[in-house]
């Protein structure tokens, strides 16, 4: 499952591609996302900042409540199930990314693995939101089986969206805007680094 992502490109860019105005953004800018944390996302004709992962609160041994944590993945054969189901039906959108990572490697040395699409500088994932007491608007990825160039790193992958899809995901009704949910079937670019997994910048901490 897709854990880190990033976004290359300025607000005012991503604007532009996707042929939208800015929103309520608040505190995002451009560079690696992380579950629990803010991103960018198209929906209602704007790009706007949520925060990526719908809250799932716990409960301690007192009852009290813990801190939640990110569901930041939605299986596309689960949409149909309850924690899913109306934000599909009603509340999908566009994920801008550069690039998706994954974990390569053995326990505790892990690095990260990136993948692109070739000549693309952003492209289209696709994404569902709610509003949530806990964070405010939030984003789940929907993912699905991976292709034959992530499957060696991975199981799963994000769907990703041709520009020509996009209406249909956002707008189209849910029967038409599942069928997208499919392994992409172009080249993925896959790029290994030696890069930790662990690493993070000065600003996360989670």
């Amino acid at each position: 499952m897709c854990n880190l992502y990033r976004l290359s490109p300025a607000r005012e860019e991503v604007a532009r591609l996707f042929s939208v105005s800015i929103g309520q953004i608040g505190n995002w800018a451009s560079g690696e996302v992380y579950p629990g944390y803010p991103g960018v996302v198209v929906a209602q004709g704007e790009l706007r900042s949520m925060v990526w992962g719908f809250p799932l609160v716990f409960k301690g041994k007192n009852g009290q409540p813990l801190k939640p944590k990110a569901v930041n993945n939605t299986r596309a054969d689960k949409l149909d199930t309850f924690m899913w189901r109306y934000s599909f039906q009603e509340r999908r959108c566009l994920i801008p990314v550069s690039a998706f990572a994954e974990a390569e490697g053995e326990k505790g040395a892990k690095t990260r693995t990136w993948f692109t699409l070739p000549d693309e500088e952003v492209y289209a994932v696709a994404g569902i939101w709610r509003e949530t007491p806990e964070w405010g608007l939030a984003y789940s990825m929907v993912m699905t089986e991976a292709c034959i160039h992530v499957a060696d790193v991975h199981d799963r992958m994000p769907v990703i969206l041709k520009r020509e899809q996009w209406a249909d995901w956002l707008d189209g009704p849910p029967d038409a805007a599942s069928l997208l949910c499919r392994p992409y079937p172009d080249l993925v670019v896959c790029d290994r680094t030696t890069d930790s997994w662990v690493r993070r910048s000065s600003t996360q901490t989670n």
